[in-house]
């Protein structure tokens, strides 16, 4: 589980090295989530991204920040098939872009966030409420942009992670509109979306690894989870 805040120095390399692990840790979880919305496959591909991310980081010799977000991005991009891994590679493509000229700042950070929301939205024609990746991405964007000039770049990662968190309990609520979910009407409801929870896995990655999405997920809902449900 991850912490509150985290220091602010910052990794970019150690950021994709804590993802990869909170990818294996909780694929189990992710599987079964997106088997009940989706296809099944989107744990077993934020998986295959994180270790190609992986294999492409061990390739560079002493990454800095911008080198590590866009070797995890080209992985993501040439190597994750279906709609994660371009959607991913997008973000972490924005990301390296706006970290390179200055390091990774709270309001570098925010600048790759928004321009890969917008990104993402342009590709996937996706919009808050639609109950995809961008209910939490949204969320994480305006958190960072709030935090940026005023907080180091560990506490806005941290509000990031947690608006991210409630994007994701926020997406149990809603009805699907696009993505196989949508076909599925109300019996998706009450399911979070996988996509939404891989990005908070992301923000949240910054901090720690991610060993159990449970307690993210149980926000204020009765009763069994969705994961628990599936298990």
């Amino acid at each position: 589980m991850m912490t509150s805040t985290l220091p602010d120095a910052f990794s970019g390399e150690l950021w994709i090295r804590r993802f990869a692990d909170s990818a294996r840790a909780t694929e189990p979880q992710l599987t079964s989530l997106d088997q009940q919305v989706g296809d099944g496959d989107f744990g077993t591909n934020l998986v295959l991204g994180t270790s190609a991310a992986l294999t492409r980081l061990g390739a560079l010799t002493e990454p800095d920040d911008s080198a590590a977000l866009d070797a995890a991005a080209t992985a993501f991009l040439d190597e994750v098939g279906g709609t994660s891994g371009p959607l991913f590679g997008l973000l972490l493509q924005s990301l390296a872009t706006a970290v390179a000229p200055s390091g990774a700042t709270a309001t570098a950070l925010a600048v790759g966030v928004t321009d890969g929301l917008a990104a993402i939205r342009r590709v996937g024609d996706a919009s808050p409420g639609d109950k995809t990746l961008v209910d939490a991405l949204a969320p994480a964007a305006e958190a960072l942009r709030t935090a940026s000039g005023t907080s180091g770049t560990g506490p806005a990662l941290a509000d990031a992670a947690r608006a991210a968190w409630r994007g994701v309990r926020e997406t149990a609520r809603l009805r699907a509109s696009m993505g196989r979910s949508s076909y599925l009407g109300e019996r998706a409801e009450g399911i979070p979306d996988p996509g939404a929870v891989g990005v908070a896995l992301l923000f949240a990655s910054a901090s720690d690894v991610v060993r159990d999405i449970e307690p993210h997920l149980d926000g204020d809902r009765p009763g069994e989870s969705p994961v628990q449900a599936a298990l």
